[in-house]
């Protein structure tokens, strides 16, 4: 037994030591951060704002605690002064004992692009404003999954928070609330100032799910309640798959928790949703999923291997660009790859799981890695894609350093539809710093 722990003490050194800034020290998990409500039950709380749709439209979702206020939004171009309003829906739900406030979901616009608008929801409370999104490039996306609400989330909402951006995509695992519903309350409060300003458009994960058998079998009560995407937009039967436009990149938000297989609605639609894609109107194509296709780090291995199986190949065909994992609590970047072998025409997969969750950093990697992996660390931090233009973007990982952010890795895209070598079905491998 004792010689059985040390070749275990040993193997473990070695894929910790497989990280690729090995002079950085790893971060320890930091506690939660609880926000508590301190606005009169009519003001509105937990602001978010998500894309709705073609023409710049804008769903605004909010909670109240006071059941009577009204689902309406006014907004206009200049502060206080308010030459539209909109008004919308509201709902609310019960798990166990809890019960949620007034949940508001408002549709507003058509907007002008690249504009600031100033709005107040529910004719009370504090005015707030949002950027809509460019109608062309350059368009820059903020990226960040598996959240949490920690101090370490709050680091890097702060770093997201500290240059602009246009969307901010999130690959599940939003509030860690695991069936804690007051924690969906303190992580709405927490974002706010982030989500309220910026589109928010994120998918789901297994801290989603929240079933309880025979009460809740099918789950995602929460989630669906307050954070509804655009999937009666994009011609989806549910909020936990959908697309949208912006710019010029087709992005694509799909469910690892929901079925996947080809006999399954989110198959279909997927099959038809990419068979739609204009590439010369949006000649950029990113997928979010939360379960990585590839993934060489040692936390939740294989799981999502039955949903590449899948899927991969109809992603193959649509020529994605780029995908991005949450799930494992780290960072790792993939060349172009299909079908487990570098492949120019394949997307480059980036698992981006490390916003600050409470969970801690999933710490080990294969030892050596895979020659598909190109990049991996295990610390907390974002990314940045910047879309340039029709043909070239960056894509950039910036590592928490607690009240820095650190670029950490970086490299040059070129769009698959700008490839000549992938405008047929031929491929050929290949392991270039400009992907």
């Amino acid at each position: 037994m004792e010689t059985a722990s040390l070749f275990r003490r040993i193997f473990l050194f070695f894929l910790l030591t497989t990280t690729a800034s090995p002079e950085y020290t790893r971060p320890d998990p930091r506690p939660l951060v609880l926000r508590q409500h301190n606005r009169p039950d009519s003001d509105p709380q937990q602001v978010h704002i998500s894309l709705a749709g073609e023409d710049n439209y804008m769903r605004v979702s909010w909670i109240t605690t006071d059941k009577k206020v009204q689902p309406t939004v006014e907004y206009g171009k200049s502060p206080g002064k308010y030459d539209t309003s909109a008004t919308g829906e509201n709902t609310s739900y019960h798990y166990f004992l809890y019960s949620s406030g007034e949940i508001h979901h408002v549709r507003i616009g058509p907007l002008e692009p690249a504009t600031t608008y100033y709005y107040r929801c529910g004719g009370h409370g504090p005015e707030f404003s949002f950027r809509t999104p460019p109608s062309d490039f350059p368009v820059e996306f903020a990226v960040a999954g598996d959240l949490g609400q920690t101090q370490w989330t709050e680091s890097t909402l702060a770093h997201i928070g500290a240059r602009d951006y246009d969307v901010l995509l999130l690959p599940g695992d939003l509030s860690y609330a695991d069936t804690n519903q007051p924690l969906w309350d303190s992580f709405g409060r927490l974002v706010e100032p982030y989500a309220s300003t910026r589109p928010w458009m994120v998918t789901q994960g297994n801290h989603e799910v929240e079933t309880f058998p025979l009460v809740y079998p099918q789950g995602f009560m929460a989630y669906n309640a307050r954070w509804q995407m655009p999937y009666r937009e994009s011609k989806s039967t549910s909020n936990l798959y959908y697309s949208f436009d912006v710019a010029g990149a087709h992005v694509i938000m799909l469910g690892s928790y929901t079925g996947f297989d080809v006999d399954s609605d989110q198959y279909r639609w997927l099959s038809a949703d990419v068979a739609g894609i204009d590439r010369a109107r949006t000649p950029w194509v990113f997928v979010v999923v939360h379960a990585p296709w590839y993934n060489s780090n040692l936390a939740h291995r294989g799981e999502g291997e039955s949903m590449r199986v899948a899927m991969e190949e109809v992603l193959y065909k649509a020529r994605v660009d780029v995908v991005f994992a949450g799930h494992v609590h780290a960072y790792e970047r993939f060349t172009r790859v299909y079908d487990n072998k570098a492949d120019e025409c394949g997307p480059v997969h980036v698992t981006i799981g490390d916003g600050g969750n409470r969970e801690g950093l999933a710490m080990l990697f294969e030892n050596p890695s895979p020659s598909i992996s190109l990049y991996n660390e295990a610390s907390f931090g974002h990314g940045r894609l910047r879309v340039f233009n029709s043909t070239h973007a960056q894509w950039s990982w910036h590592r928490n350093n607690d009240e820095n952010s650190v670029m950490a890795d970086q490299i040059w895209l070129q769009s698959l539809s700008s490839s000549k070598a992938c405008k047929g079905t031929s491929s050929t491998k290949s392991r270039n710093d400009e992907l």
